[in-house]
Parts: structure tokens; C-alpha cells; sequence
């Protein structure tokens, strides 16, 4: 360490004073760069570019966790402390997530489902409990409002729709999507919170006539329906705060590749085992 902060410094500085301020021989540091990188450094150096570019695919989200992750999938042995280690020194830092406002409106008299889940957000199998929410997006023309179904065992958006208004069609557009892809068996849970939106007759009876049970969170309380506050929590810090929409259209299409080839195909997800949620699926249905 203290050879490389001479060899940095020594454009500025002269190489004897350095050496005497980081207490080192001037002889040791010139047989020092004479030798060149050692065999673990050069190993540094070439994981680090590999670190590097799974960060940059990951749209510079990934942790050293889902970095350590994708390395054991390409086949590279290394351990977490050691990938950590290098995305601090190369100053690679997952972006943190902040606080957002929510969009639900459960001040209404229609009939509010009983909450199936009691925040026990397991499910072993697809297509048993789905969890569903709204969140806004802004742009330069104004909101932009996504629907969107999680499965919660392979954390996959089976179904969403994007709307200029938080009216029920766009969840219904939503349910459609996942029900028409899924085609799940009569008995799944459907858990939302207790908005407009899902408690309105239209959304109800597409629920009654594919056999789906409704769930609702308790009022006001986003607890009981926290993997949807993470996933829209990952969108915003992933995609939406980083990004500037100057229309709807260009916030359509960002989603869509965020969905659809990013989330739910190529993001590692810690609760599934770091798999993505196409994998977690396809090993899923093999073993069932």
C-alpha cells in the first residue's frame, strides 16, 4: 500500500521524501516497481474488472452480496469479504433507498376482504399468493401510474399496467395480465391493501369468477403488504430517481425493459437464493 501511494504521488513529489513520510527505503520502492504487481494483485486487478462490469449491468444497484452472487453463477470462486473489499476500493456502491408517499384511498364504504396473510409472506410454490399494488411515476407531461402483481414465491411482476389515473381499470388490466399468463388454479391468495382500486365490484368479480380469494392489509398499516413497498421502493431507487422523463411515452418504455428484462429476468433476488425470478420459476415448476 504504501509503495502505491509513492508511485502515485511521484509526479508531485520527489521519491526519497515520500518514501521518509510513509517510512519506507527509497531502494525497496524502485525494486518494488522493477518486480511489478504480485500474482494476488494482478488476481485483484482482473476481478475487479469483472466486478465492475456485473455492477454496470446491474445498473449499479447490486451490493457486493448480488455482485458475489452473479460471479458463483459465471463460474468464478471467490469469497464475499473479498468481493466487498474491492467495490470499496473501487468506489462501487449500491444506491440507498429512500421513503416514498403512498397512493392508496381507503376512505370508502365497499366491502374490505379479511387480511389471509398476517405479514407471513411465504409461499413455496408460483401461483399461490400474489400481492398487488399501485405507486406513481412522474414525468414531464405528470403522473404516470403503474399496477402492478408480484407472485411471492418467485418474486416475479406476473402482471402490471401503466394508466394517467389511479381509476380501477389499470389494477384490472393488471389481474388480467397475470391471470392470462398464469393461469393460476382457483384458491390462490390475492393480497392488496384495502384501496378504491381493489375494493371496487369490477375488481372483485374478476377475482370471484377465477376462483382467486381476496386478502387486504389492515388500514394503513404498509407492513402488511411489504414486499410490494420493496419492489416499488427498488423501482424508484433502481430506475426512477435516476432517471429524468421528460414524457410518458419515455417512461412507458423505461419500464417495460425495467419489468420485463431487468427485474424479472436478469436481477438477483436475496429471498429466492440470489436467483432471478425466471429462474426461481423455471426450478420451481421442474420440481413440482
Amino acid at each position: 500500500m504504501r509503495y502505491r501511494f509513492v508511485a502515485a504521488e511521484r509526479a508531485s513529489y520527489p521519491v526519497r521524501l515520500l518514501c521518509r513520510v510513509v517510512s519506507v527505503a527509497a531502494s525497496g520502492f524502485h525494486a518494488w516497481l522493477r518486480r511489478g504487481p504480485s500474482r494476488r494483485e494482478e488476481q485483484d486487478r482482473r476481478l475487479a474488472e469483472r466486478i465492475g462490469a456485473v455492477f454496470a449491468t446491474s445498473r449499479c444497484t447490486y451490493g457486493s452480496p448480488r455482485v458475489h452472487a452473479e460471479l458463483r453463477a459465471e463460474g468464478i470462486r471467490v469469497s464475499r469479504k473479498r468481493v466487498a473489499r474491492l467495490m470499496r476500493a473501487n468506489g462501487l456502491a449500491a444506491t440507498i433507498r429512500g421513503r416514498f408517499p403512498r397512493t392508496t384511498d381507503s376512505d370508502h364504504d365497499r366491502p374490505v376482504a379479511p387480511n389471509l396473510l398476517e405479514q407471513k409472506f411465504m409461499a413455496e410454490q408460483p401461483n399461490t399468493v400474489w400481492l398487488a399494488d399501485i405507486s406513481y411515476i412522474p414525468t414531464g407531461e405528470g403522473w404516470l401510474y403503474l399496477a402492478a402483481i408480484k407472485d411471492m414465491a418467485t418474486r416475479e411482476i406476473v402482471g402490471w399496467s401503466m394508466s394517467d389515473s389511479l381509476e380501477a381499470g389499470s389494477a384490472c388490466e393488471a389481474l388480467r395480465m397475470a391471470i392470462q399468463r398464469r393461469q393460476p388454479p382457483a384458491g390462490l391468495i390475492h393480497h392488496s391493501d384495502r384501496g378504491v382500486q381493489y375494493a371496487c365490484g369490477e375488481y372483485q368479480k374478476l377475482l370471484a369468477r377465477h376462483g382467486l380469494r381476496g386478502s387486504m392489509s389492515r388500514r394503513g398499516n404498509c407492513y402488511d403488504n411489504a414486499p410490494m413497498e420493496s419492489f416499488f421502493g427498488s423501482l424508484k431507487t433502481e430506475l426512477v430517481h435516476r432517471t429524468t422523463f421528460p414524457t410518458k411515452a419515455a417512461a412507458r418504455r423505461a419500464l417495460f425493459e425495467y419489468l420485463e428484462i431487468f427485474y424479472n429476468r436478469r436481477r438477483r433476488h436475496s429471498g429466492i437464493g440470489f436467483l432471478t425470478p425466471a429462474q426461481a420459476y423455471e426450478q420451481m415448476t421442474r420440481a413440482a
